[in-house]
């Protein structure tokens, strides 16, 4: 019934003017921001040997090397793949087991100590601010290259996500059950463990899963730093122009993310 007044009601010619200056000022904001990053844009030109260059790519990249697969004497692109899942997993578990209890901690619904709650808030937006990139630098810096300095950079990383989520989940979570437990007189972890936690649970694996997935791409990534994963031998390959190599390796990491995707996808239909 509201609805219908509303529209019988004529919108004044002042908030129509108004609405269409303001439409046209975003448009012309939007145009000056496109304008601005163009501008940065250093073109000098296409090269003669673009052409050729490009030919070579193309090549490669339709004909890859399939000997590449798979082989007995040294690294290949089975290996290269399976350190990639091994490193976006152990990361995972490294941030799911961290970040469980700090959920809880973030949680305004759950923690009285408004202080604490505000830390873990804190906590959590300081970890996430610092992209997984940059704590591969620094974990390389410290530990040196290889695939521990990027377990543990997508193991930090991880951990404000998932915190985050998971106390936000919390905090709109049906508390009924907890406060019929405490009317019992059971204990402040006794209602949080028997109550509150059964019913985050499911939510909570789910968002473990989507973080590994996203994890596996991030490995791939920090590999062409040096962080381990089927990065490393990608980057190799470009700087050597090994075209056929950059095919296959390339076909290997969208099979591997395709695959993950789809069983994570299966197991969060049944866990949500």
């Amino acid at each position: 019934m509201d609805r219908q007044l509303r529209k019988a009601i004529p919108t004044p010619p002042k908030q129509k003017g108004l609405k269409k200056y303001l439409k046209w000022l975003y448009i012309l904001i939007l145009a000056v921001i496109y304008v601005w990053a163009f501008a940065g844009i250093d073109y000098s030109g296409i090269k003669e040997t673009a052409g050729q260059v490009s030919k070579s790519i193309l090549n490669g990249l339709f004909q890859p090397d399939w000997g590449y697969v798979y082989l007995p004497e040294g690294e290949d692109l089975l290996r290269g793949l399976l350190e990639t899942i091994a490193i976006a997993f152990l990361g995972t578990i490294i941030a799911s087991i961290v970040a469980f209890p700090l959920a809880f901690i973030a949680a305004a619904n759950i923690n009285r100590i408004q202080s604490a709650t505000m830390g873990g808030k804190f906590l959590l937006s300081l970890i996430r601010s610092f992209p997984e990139i940059i704590m591969a630098l620094l974990f390389i810096t410290a530990v040196g290259p290889g695939s521990f300095a990027g377990v543990l950079a997508l193991g930090i990383h991880s951990i404000g996500m998932l915190g985050k989520l998971s106390s936000e989940a919390i905090e709109s979570m049906d508390l009924s059950a907890m406060e019929a437990l405490q009317a019992t007189g059971a204990g402040r972890l006794q209602t949080i463990w028997f109550a509150v936690v059964p019913q985050m649970l499911p939510e909570y694996l789910s968002f473990v899963l989507y973080r590994f997935e996203i994890n596996v791409r991030a490995a791939a990534i920090l590999g062409v730093i040096g962080a381990g994963g089927i990065g490393t031998p990608l980057i190799f390959a470009l700087a050597g122009r090994s075209w056929d190599r950059v095919g296959i390796i390339l076909l290997g990491i969208i099979v591997m993310v395709i695959a993950i995707d789809w069983i994570s996808g299966m197991i969060r239909k049944r866990l949500v």
